[in-house]
C-alpha cells in the first residue's frame, strides 16, 4: 500500500476542485466590486507586486492588513486570493494582497526578503494611500503563513533582526518545520536545500517580542500542519513570547483560508480581531 502523503492537499481534502473554484470566483467578485488600485510595484521584480483594497466611505487613516497567499512555495497568484479583502475592508483596513516571485525563480531567502520588502514598502508609503503606518498586521496561509512569520523573526543565519513593525499576525495553516517537505511529493518541484531547511524552517527560527500572534489551523487537517503549529506555540512560549493556538472545528486546508473571506464566520472573526490588535485593541480569542 502506497503511504499517504500528509502534504498532497489536492487529494486529500475532499471537494478540493469546488473549494478552489469557489475562492477563484469570491476573489473575480472582489476585484470587480471593491475600491481597489492594482499591480503597485514594491520592488523591481515582475512578481513584486502588490493589490490594494479599500473600504467604502472610509476615512483615513486606516489600519493596513497584508495578506501572503500559500502554494507551498512555487504555485498561485494574489489574483486568486482577493477574496480576503472581504472581511479585511468590511472590518475598516485597506487590504494589501501581496504576490512573490515563486521557485524555481527564486529561493526561499529571496521569498522571505521579498515579503519583508512588501511590508516596508507598504508601511513607507501609507501616507499615499490612506493608510496608518502605525497600525499594520499581515496573515498568510500554508507557504503564506512561513513567510508570514518572517516578518516577526530571525533566522538562525541572519546577523540582524528584520524590525518591521507589525502589531499582529494571524498565521493559518502554516509550514514551520520544512525537514518534512523534503520527504513530500513537493521536493522534485521544491529541491530544498539542508542549508534552506535549516535557515529557513519558523521552528528553528529566534521569535520577536511585539506583535501580538495567533496561529490556526483546521481539525480535518493533516497531523503535521498540527503538530507544527503546536510546536511553534511551544517555541515562542520558550522564548517568553505568547502565540495562541486555535484549531478551528470542521475545517480543512481548504476551507479555513476560503472562512476568511467569509466575515461572519470564525475564521472572517479571527481576521477582524488580528486587525483590531494592530490598533491596539487586542485579541478577544
Amino acid at each position: 500500500m502506497t503511504a499517504i502523503d500528509p502534504f498532497d492537499i489536492p487529494n486529500l481534502v475532499p471537494d478540493f476542485e469546488a473549494v478552489k473554484n469557489g475562492n477563484l470566483a469570491a476573489s473575480a467578485r472582489t476585484r470587480a466590486t471593491l475600491k481597489s488600485r492594482f499591480d503597485l510595484s514594491y520592488g523591481d521584480g515582475a512578481r513584486q507586486r502588490l493589490d490594494l483594497f479599500f473600504p467604502e466611505n472610509a476615512t483615513g487613516p486606516l489600519p493596513i492588513h497584508m495578506f501572503i497567499h500559500g502554494g507551498y512555495w512555487f504555485l498561485n497568484d494574489k489574483e486568486m486570493f482577493a477574496f480576503p479583502a472581504e472581511t479585511i475592508t468590511r472590518s475598516g483596513a485597506i487590504a494589501a494582497i501581496v504576490e512573490y516571485t515563486l521557485i524555481p525563480n527564486a529561493r526561499l531567502a529571496q521569498l522571505v526578503d521579498e515579503v519583508r520588502q512588501a511590508a516596508r514598502w507598504l508601511i513607507g508609503n501609507a501616507a499615499s494611500f490612506g493608510g496608518d503606518p502605525n497600525a499594520f498586521s499581515a496573515s498568510g496561509h500554508s507557504a503564506g503563513g512561513h513567510l508570514a512569520s518572517y516578518l516577526a523573526a530571525r533566522a538562525p543565519h541572519e546577523a540582524h533582526a528584520p524590525n518591521i513593525p507589525v502589531k499582529s499576525l494571524l498565521l493559518v495553516s502554516g509550514l514551520y518545520d520544512l525537514r518534512p517537505i523534503t520527504q513530500s511529493y513537493l521536493q522534485p518541484d521544491l529541491l530544498l536545500t539542508d542549508e534552506e531547511v535549516a535557515n529557513f524552517s519558523p521552528l528553528g527560527a529566534e521569535q520577536l517580542a511585539g506583535p501580538e500572534v495567533v496561529v490556526a489551523v483546521g481539525h480535518n487537517e493533516t497531523e503535521p500542519f498540527h503538530l507544527q503549529a503546536q510546536d511553534l506555540c511551544f517555541a515562542a512560549e520558550r522564548r517568553g513570547l505568547n502565540y495562541e493556538r486555535i484549531t478551528l472545528p470542521d475545517l480543512d486546508h481548504m476551507t479555513i483560508v476560503r472562512d476568511l473571506g467569509r466575515p461572519e464566520s470564525r475564521m472572517g472573526g479571527l481576521l477582524a480581531e488580528t486587525i483590531a490588535a494592530s490598533r491596539g485593541w487586542g485579541i478577544t480569542t
